[in-house]
């Protein structure tokens, strides 16, 4: 069973761009994971600041897999490029 999440950013004040590049670097590597099937960055066009994060994983392991790597690698870059709560919302697909 695949699972598609959803991530919902803000991007904080005069740092969208800053937030997209760092984004596009990050996409070009988790692409790479085992299990990976899409993981996209998109920019709202009715609120430029608002982001979000497509991502389609195989099943739960690879899921799992880019989540424990994640927590080894320093993501305070993009925190600091982030304003408000980040939003996930996880998806089943047959």
């Amino acid at each position: 069973m695949s699972l598609r999440l959803i991530v919902s950013m803000e991007a904080a004040p005069g740092k969208i761009n800053d937030l997209i590049e760092a984004y596009r670097i990050r996409c070009e590597e988790v692409r790479h994971e085992a299990g990976c099937e899409q993981y996209e960055l998109y920019q709202s066009t009715e609120r430029p600041n608002q982001v979000v994060l497509l991502e389609k994983w195989s099943d739960e392991v690879a899921l799992q897999d880019h989540i424990d790597l994640g927590k080894t690698k320093d993501s305070s870059a993009t925190r600091s490029l982030r304003m408000g709560d980040t939003s996930i919302e996880r998806y089943a697909m047959d």
